[in-house]
């Protein structure tokens, strides 16, 4: 029966039957690959959220977001009135992608979550294992993939 505690063993099946580490060497290979493996999770979490950002629906939520005004903080109730707010002249929404584009999008997106979600539970699966090694590799591999991944989201 496989112990339901964290242990420092060197030893410790992974996933697969032909996942099965039996030394340090194999080891350090296998929290290497499950460090990776963290990484690019964390890669598809922010490429998801770039997609997301360009689809049609951020762009009409966007569009009908209230637009920054510099006025002061005592301005009067007439100008802050709904007929007054209904005069302004409204900035016109960005066109579109053609709906071919937009179920394309959609497509990648779905491809895209399905291998978030299976790479997630894996991940989780390999933490199921008990092996602290493992653990850290995720932990490790998590921080990692945030601390390089979330900044290029601002560029993007």
């Amino acid at each position: 029966m496989m112990s339901m505690t964290f242990g420092w063993s060197s030893s410790v099946m992974l996933l697969f039957d032909f996942w099965d580490v039996h030394g340090p060497a194999g080891m350090v290979l296998s929290v290497f690959v499950v460090l990776l493996l963290t990484v690019f999770y964390e890669l598809l979490k922010v490429w998801r959220v770039w997609l997301g950002s360009g689809s049609p629906l951020a762009r009409r939520q966007s569009a009908y977001a209230a637009p920054s005004s510099s006025r002061s903080e005592s301005s009067s109730v007439l100008d802050s009135s709904p007929s007054e707010s209904s005069l302004t002249p409204a900035e016109s929404p960005t066109p579109t992608p053609s709906n071919r584009n937009s179920w394309l999008l959609h497509v990648v997106q779905t491809v895209l979550h399905m291998l978030q979600v299976t790479l997630g539970y894996m991940l989780m699966l390999c933490v199921m294992s008990y092996n602290t090694w493992i653990f850290l590799g995720v932990i490790v591999g998590s921080v990692l993939g945030y601390f390089i991944s979330f900044p290029l989201l601002d560029q993007m």
